[in-house]
């Protein structure tokens, strides 16, 4: 018998946007509450270059992580994802998909990530 069947309840998926430009580049954010988590797509435009996954862990203080896709060497998306999870307490999806051209750049976006996870909890 499916989850259906049994009629389970699941939490509907909803989908915040929003925007700011950052070192002289517009950067957009896509988020997508998932039942335990939340996707996360970062960018200037659009595509998917990578993924990673991260969630906590009774064995450790520091969440799991994985690449799911994209340049193993590239850790800016794993980074965030886990520093996320930790944060939210959620398993989080995060896809960074821009260009590193400026080290303050990570910075600024998680930033921006913070303000939006104060000003709107309930996207995340």
């Amino acid at each position: 018998m499916s989850d259906m069947e049994n009629n389970a309840s699941f939490d509907p998926i909803s989908v915040h946007n929003f925007s700011e430009k950052i070192l002289e580049q517009v950067v957009h954010f896509h988020v997508m509450k998932l039942s335990g988590g939340f996707f996360l797509w970062i960018g200037s435009t659009p595509v998917l270059s990578n993924l990673a996954v991260s969630m906590s862990s009774k064995y450790d203080s520091m969440p799991v992580s994985a690449q799911v896709i994209g340049d193993p060497s590239n850790t800016s998306a794993n980074t965030l994802a886990q520093r996320l999870a930790k944060r939210t307490e959620k398993q989080v999806f995060v896809s960074y998909s821009l260009a590193v051209t400026d080290c303050n750049l990570s910075l600024l976006v998680e930033n921006r990530i913070k303000k939006e996870l104060e000003l709107h909890p309930e996207y995340f």
